[in-house]
């Protein structure tokens, strides 16, 4: 039997975002005949601790601030002497790559949640970019995310590999069954939802200046989700009198929104690979959505799940969305466009792949 193959997954924690949950699938996916998944948490919190199987290790170190976090990260590094570190958030990867070459028995892995150059401004974030090729590997969601490490970063193309996200299908279904139609959605009206978090990059002031130009269509916009942007976005919609726009903060089942509504909108500014938009399709709801960096046009096939529009023609993209709600789609026909390309099982064995290609080196 020969010895398992260590890997140790280092987060912020399991709050229920993009990157967290992921990691959180491919440690529960890992085949336990060959591997034996650990997760190092800064803070051992977050609503997917819950979904973790029992035999996935976590270290926690407990430490507020990802800065103060490196000497005690390190120090697990040095004490466990895994066979490799995958790091899944953008700042601690960064960080991290400056003492790769302390640890010449490990490899590492960085798993990128964005289009760095759009999302990483701060320059002493930036400075350690110029470390990035100590990385084994480094995996990109999106071509356009690899075109940016490889071109502003000068990242070698053979570490860079394209895994696009998975989508839980059974945890969708799970969901679905016993999803009811909002109360919310109003019968005789068409029901748009939009689902992030309320800060600029998801763009919702722009989805907001659209509808103030539907505003006396039968058309209702629900916005699920919850950030810093929150007053500024409640008073805009004030000032612009929309009163068929509705903020209904974080919901535990989003899927009830998304199998109900008649179309998503996904507005971002940039993407890294939005998830989101994969879930909607998993709902059979067909999409529209902003011409914006980070894989939408991975996701989206013309007319069949969804349509791509640029938001910032506010009445342009207003007008495709008339036009949207006019047809019907079919709903097997998107889930199974989603289905055929970012199922749990594709996903996760290229993941396996790597990790195990990794050792052979």
């Amino acid at each position: 039997m020969e010895k398992k193959i260590s890997v140790m997954f280092i987060l912020p924690d399991l709050e229920t975002g993009g990157a967290e949950r992921i990691i959180t699938t491919i440690a529960n996916h890992l085949s336990r005949d060959r591997f034996e998944p650990k997760i190092l948490l800064l803070r051992k919190q977050g609503g997917y601790l819950n979904l973790l199987e029992k035999d996935v290790e976590i270290i926690d170190i407990n430490t507020e601030r990802i800065r103060h976090s490196l000497k005690p990260i390190l120090a697990e590094i040095y004490r466990r002497k895994p066979d490799i570190v995958f790091s899944g958030f953008g700042e601690v990867n960064a960080y991290l790559s400056l003492f790769i070459k302390l640890f010449p028995r490990t490899k590492f892995i960085a798993r990128e949640t964005n289009v760095v150059s759009e999302h990483v401004t701060r320059k002493e974030i930036k400075f350690f970019y110029h470390f990035y090729n100590n990385y084994q590997r480094i995996i990109a969601q999106s071509d356009d995310m690899m075109k940016d490490l490889m071109g502003n970063f000068n990242i070698k193309s053979n570490k860079i590999i394209k895994i696009n996200n998975p989508v839980d299908f059974d945890f969708i279904d799970k969901k679905l069954q016993t999803s009811q139609k909002p109360e919310c959605f109003k019968y005789n009206y068409k029901n748009v939802v939009a689902i992030g978090n309320l800060s600029s990059r998801k763009g919702f002031d722009n989805l907001l200046k659209v509808f103030s130009r539907l505003k006396n269509e039968n058309i209702l916009l629900h916005i699920l989700g919850d950030g810093k942007d929150k007053e500024i976005l409640h008073q805009m919609k004030d000032f612009l009198g929309l009163k068929n726009v509705f903020f209904h903060g974080r919901q535990e089942n989003p899927y009830q929104f998304l199998k109900f509504a008649d179309l998503f909108i996904l507005s971002s500014r940039y993407e890294g690979f939005p998830n989101v938009l994969l879930e909607a399709g998993a709902c059979g709801t067909y999409s529209l959505a902003n011409n914006c960096p980070g894989g939408i046009n991975e996701i989206i096939q013309n007319e069949i799940n969804g349509e791509v529009c640029d938001i910032d023609n506010h009445e342009d993209f207003s007008q495709k969305i008339m036009t949207i709600l006019r047809h019907t789609y079919d709903k097997d026909a998107i889930k199974n466009s989603i289905k055929s390309r970012f199922s749990k099982d594709i996903i996760l064995d290229r993941y396996e792949k790597v990790l195990l290609d990794l050792m052979k080196k």
